[in-house]
């Protein structure tokens, strides 16, 4: 197997790692818990993993009881979550001698409701949202938008700008085109229709009026979606939610985005695994030491299918009109899960090694990729961080 670092090949050195200590994250894999500390008789043999799913906004809390009353303070692991944003959410946190487990459990409640709350605002699934309604007013007429949503899609178009035009959140425009989602048909489309819905795709068909507080799209078949920033977004605004409650240990897992913050009870990082892109769905090639940043994997795995031996998903290149081929997979480290839910497409599009760039020139942010011939790369920031402990898996 052969890992490029910032484009040089050097031969791979395998860690010895245990998987069977870390718990399942959506993209990759997530250890959630603590170790005993040293002057505690026990600190929680019932201790769960984080892929336990709880409906609405519920919590639940385990550990066992220490064995003396005299024995000294036991964090509690208290979790919470429910469905959101079209996914699973997840959260924990631990108690500390001055946060109670039902201030946890709170906390954990109106994280999850803060998500709940981008999720609709930023939808375009209700026709009275303020982006179904700036698409349906598209070409015709500016739609006021909240300084929130306005702010949000200000972020995308910098980034659509530093990105080469790779991350675009005009794709929507494509909607229905590709079918990968409940309405899967593992037929690509006609290559007459692609181009004749290209010509309304691109940055420059959104015009903000920041200080009317409009936005206004001046093609009638031109659409917008957040869907590929929102979900990180949500989790910087939950993040934002514990830190303000003065937690110094918790993590957030939304499908794919997460954000963990501080350290364990026992002092040790969170690790976050990296899934193979051609391996079975809990198999990891990779482990990364995770705190006080986000974590978001872009895959062409998870909605895709095969066609005539060649692979085709959701990723879409904006540029043209198809699913991206340079990687398999991209995951982003970085402080903002924002940063990090819009990198991980753009790297996907550019390639490794202008994906790189892009990633080395943007502060706070590191990236391991699996390109379309399955050799890693890693970016400079994550040099001396990432344990790579095996080779991907080849394949289509």
């Amino acid at each position: 197997m052969t890992v490029r670092r910032r484009g040089f090949t050097f031969p791979l050195f395998l860690f010895a790692s245990s998987l069977a200590a870390f718990g399942i994250l959506g993209c990759g894999r997530f250890d959630a818990q603590p170790e005993p500390p040293k002057d505690a008789s026990r600190a929680g043999s019932g201790d769960k993993s984080n892929t336990e799913s709880l409906s609405g906004t519920g919590t639940k809390s385990d550990i066992a009881a220490p064995s003396a009353s005299n024995v000294a303070f036991v964090p509690k692991r208290v979790t919470g979550g429910g469905q959101a944003m079209g996914t699973i959410v997840d959260l924990a946190a631990f108690t500390t001698p001055s946060l109670s487990e039902d201030a946890i459990t709170q906390a954990l409640r109106e994280a999850f409701e803060e998500i709940r709350r981008v999720e609709h605002v930023m939808t375009t699934w209700d026709k009275d949202a303020v982006l179904s309604r700036v698409n349906e007013s598209a070409g015709k007429a500016p739609v006021v938008v909240d300084d929130e949503t306005l702010s949000v899609i200000e972020e995308a178009r910098k980034m659509n700008e530093r990105s080469s035009g790779t991350f675009d959140i005009t794709f929507e425009s494509m909607h229905g085109l590709w079918k990968f989602d409940q309405d899967l048909d593992p037929h690509p489309p006609d290559e007459a229709k692609i181009k004749d819905i290209l010509p309304f795709v691109g940055n420059k068909h959104i015009v903000i009026d920041r200080e009317k507080k409009t936005v206004f799209l001046d093609k009638a078949r031109t659409k917008i979606s957040l869907g590929g920033i929102a979900k990180g977004y949500g989790v910087d605004r939950a993040k934002k939610v514990l830190d303000d409650k003065g937690i110094a240990s918790f993590y957030i897992k939304a499908g794919g985005d997460l954000f963990a913050r501080g350290h364990k009870p026992d002092g040790s990082e969170w690790s976050a695994g990296i899934r193979d892109p051609r391996g079975p769905s809990e198999s990891f090639f990779a482990i990364l030491p995770l705190s006080d940043h986000a974590f978001s994997t872009a895959g062409d795995y998870e909605r895709s299918y095969l066609k005539d031996g060649k692979r085709y998903h959701h990723i879409l290149d904006p540029r043209t009109g198809h699913p991206a081929t340079a990687c398999r997979s991209v995951t982003i480290w970085a402080e903002s899960a924002l940063i990090a839910d819009a990198i991980d497409d753009a790297v996907f599009i550019l390639g490794p090694e202008k994906g790189l760039a892009l990633v080395e020139d943007t502060p706070g942010v590191g990236a391991v990729i699996v390109d379309a011939k399955n050799k890693v790369w890693i970016s400079k920031r994550l040099e001396g961080k990432l344990r790579v402990t095996r080779e991907p898996t080849d394949g289509i």
